[in-house]
């Protein structure tokens, strides 16, 4: 009998999609849709709306992209949003979004590296803190955002509107390296 092998597991940021990427990444997020975890879609949009909105992701500047391979075909994703150039006030944070593995692929830790990854990056931009928020149906994911450090900090009972009722979500944050020295707040 023989042994099953065990899956070639990667995660990395990515600047451009190949047609094959491209492909992979819209079958996971056909898959993540229908299982409820579309990252704010609950239909599956056509295939050519899935390619333009992957295609807009790579090409805005505020926006890092970040894939997770399994057997080198694209099964997940999580994309790192820094502020715009006039939002100073807020530019030593980011917010995480578009987070999701497709069902096939969940279990063998390609989130937590997917979340390391980002993290790296945000750092080496110089970000302090990472901002997300989750869907509470979103179980899986909840429980890995905690596991890794991210804190709860708000509830919004009318989050999301699903299959005609309304879904609350979690608001997290984390910091991921020590604050500048704080300044008094001039008022």
């Amino acid at each position: 009998m023989n042994a099953a092998k065990d899956p070639e597991l990667s995660v990395e940021r990515v600047e451009s999609l190949s047609k094959g990427d491209m492909l992979d990444l819209c079958d996971a997020t056909v898959a993540a849709i229908e299982s409820g975890g579309g990252f704010g879609w609950v239909e599956v949009p056509e295939r050519e709306a899935l390619q333009r909105y992957w295609n807009g992701v790579v090409a805005v500047p505020q926006r890092d992209l970040f894939i997770a391979r399994m057997n080198k075909a694209v099964v997940g994703t999580v994309q790192l949003m820094r502020m715009p150039p006039n939002n100073q006030a807020q530019s030593f944070s980011a917010q995480v979004t578009g987070f999701f593995i497709a069902p096939w692929a969940r279990g063998q830790g390609l989130g937590k590296m997917l979340m390391e990854l980002v993290e790296k990056r945000a750092k080496e931009l110089g970000l302090y803190v990472l901002n997300l928020d989750v869907r509470e149906t979103q179980g899986d994911a909840i429980r890995l955002f905690q596991k890794i450090g991210y804190e709860q900090w708000g509830l919004n009972p009318l989050y999301a509107f699903v299959k005609g009722r309304t879904v609350p979500g979690y608001y997290f944050h984390k910091i991921i390296q020590p604050l500048p020295t704080k300044q008094p707040i001039q008022t």
